[in-house]
């Protein structure tokens, strides 16, 4: 991880941090025992993290899915996981590194986990597209879905892109046509599938990999048709109106929930998963397991209804007709 990031919002808690630090810098040089002093500041920074983060904003949460310390995909899988054998390419192109996953076992249960995958630094980034996968991307991901259906090995999908790569070289190679097969092969697979969003989860790039039979989402991720951004430039004609965008598109957990476009909102540490991923991961494996449990006792046929039958309630809504 790199050295710790501040968001606009978490000023409050730097401007503490730094005065802790004065205080303990001035015990050193002046050998004064302000223990005590140092003891409340702490307090104080924690009460503080604990008030901003207990009443987030959309988009502030959008901004903490967003910090560059948060973890990925592989972050995950290295905590979470063991005996991972990455598998690599689509077979028909190239091996896109903004899609990444193979077979792993998650405390002795055998998985395919695959997921988007972003960068921490400028080589990395380039090398991984942003997490912004190609056709090739989701055709590896279906690659993977077949083979874990093949050995009736359950699915973990962790979504974390703002979209697929809307580039040329992604038109020539058919990015919709890709999108959409999986869209429709997902719901063929014949074991259970879960899909979490760790970060962000934007348009067709998120539902490409977002076909399961539950639907997670840690509590400073967001799942969206639109980014805030693009919305407001959309209906507001300026991206300064990000925040209310946020707000109207019903993106964090809690309204996901409501809608019932997801199925759980997985706790994070408090100032985010970056803070502690450690944490994090023992939280996303608690819920997992536990979903993976319930869906694991259902048979092939009640598996494939429990998805279609999710997916096909969305969208329902009340009104009279005149």
């Amino acid at each position: 991880m790199s050295s710790r990031i501040n968001l606009p919002f978490e000023e409050p808690v730097a401007e503490l941090e730094i005065k802790l630090k004065e205080l303990e810098v001035f015990s050193n040089e002046q050998d004064i025992d302000v223990s005590h002093e140092i003891k409340n500041m702490k307090l104080k920074i924690e009460e503080t993290r604990n008030k901003i983060y207990s009443n987030l904003s959309a988009w502030q949460k959008v901004q903490v899915a967003r910090h560059p310390d948060r973890p990925y995909t592989m972050d995950y899988i290295q905590i979470m996981t063991t005996d991972f054998v990455e598998i690599h390419g689509d077979r028909i192109h190239r091996d896109d590194r903004a899609i990444i996953g193979g077979f792993a076992k998650i405390d002795g249960r055998k998985v395919m986990i695959f997921g988007s995958q972003k960068g921490r630094d400028t080589k990395s980034n380039v090398e991984c597209n942003f997490g912004c996968a190609h056709p090739e991307g989701y055709r590896k991901a279906l690659r993977l879905m077949k083979l874990a259906d093949k050995f009736g090995i359950p699915i973990i999908s962790l979504i974390d892109t703002k979209g697929a790569y809307a580039g040329l070289e992604s038109e020539e190679r058919h990015i919709a046509e890709a999108i959409a097969v999986n869209l429709r092969e997902s719901f063929n697979i014949k074991v259970p599938i879960i899909c979490i969003i760790i970060g962000e989860g934007g348009s067709g790039g998120a539902l490409g990999i977002g076909i399961g039979n539950r639907i997670l989402i840690l509590e400073h991720a967001y799942y969206s048709v639109i980014s805030p951004e693009g919305c407001a430039a959309i209906l507001w004609k300026d991206r300064a109106y990000s925040d209310k965008a946020a707000e109207a598109l019903k993106i964090t957990g809690p309204d996901l929930i409501h809608l019932k476009l997801a199925d759980e909102v997985i706790p994070e540490p408090k100032g985010g998963a970056h803070t502690n991923p450690r944490e994090a991961s023992d939280n996303i494996k608690r819920v997992l397991l536990k979903h993976l449990d319930e869906l694991s006792a259902m048979s092939k046929e009640e598996l494939l209804k429990d998805r279609y039958d999710k997916f096909r309630a969305m969208g329902e809504f009340e009104g009279e007709v005149e």
